[in-house]
């Protein structure tokens, strides 16, 4: 039991560390304040459906702490938290599609989980977009409005991203979304 533990606390510090890492390959960085298409989300979104909705929050949870340390712009401590912290934990919540413990994720529940997970972490960056960023729509433009499109420039390309690396990593590879040995199922993703 303490074994399993260690090895899951290791998954989430390497996961961590290379979604951070993955964070700085962009694939486009055309925004103003913030916000870029990477490969932050994967290594969260194999951890949740690897060990599970928690073990995704905490390592979500990291990340953006990292992402804050290591670059973050704060104009307020509640602006903080909706674009760091929260909204990369949100994604943790993936694991709640996960398959049962010992097989490999299905291609549905890795979609429909990117895809709340996701929402997620776009309401928590809309949130701060409208409070302290709505000051940047063009003249005229609701910031609500402004907010929703800013945050979906960028989202969506990378969801549709991670999306692709994540069927791709479940065909190839479908043991590395298999936490534990002790079950050892049918890994095939359909």
């Amino acid at each position: 039991m303490k074994r399993e533990r260690l090895i899951t606390m290791i998954e989430v510090a390497v996961m961590a560390g290379l979604a951070l890492v993955l964070s700085y390959v962009e694939f486009g960085a055309l925004w103003a304040m913030g916000g870029s298409i990477s490969l932050v989300m994967v290594p969260i979104f194999v951890i949740a459906f690897r060990r599970g909705w928690k073990v995704g929050l905490v390592t979500g949870l990291l990340v953006g702490l990292l992402k804050l340390i290591t670059g973050g712009y704060v104009v307020h401590p509640v602006q903080l938290i909706l674009d760091y912290p929260l909204p990369y934990m949100l994604l943790g919540f993936a694991g709640l599609f996960a398959s049962a413990k010992g097989l490999a994720p299905k291609i549905g529940s890795l979609i429909t989980g990117l895809l709340v997970a996701t929402v997620l972490r776009f309401f928590s960056h809309y949130a701060s977009g409208v409070i302290w960023f709505g000051e940047y729509a063009p003249d005229g433009m609701n910031p609500k409005v402004y907010s929703v499109f800013y945050n979906l420039s960028y989202l969506i390309p990378e969801m549709l991203i991670t999306l692709g690396v994540l069927i791709l990593l479940a065909r190839s590879y479908p043991q590395f979304f298999i936490g534990s040995k002790k079950n050892p199922q049918s890994s095939s993703a359909a």
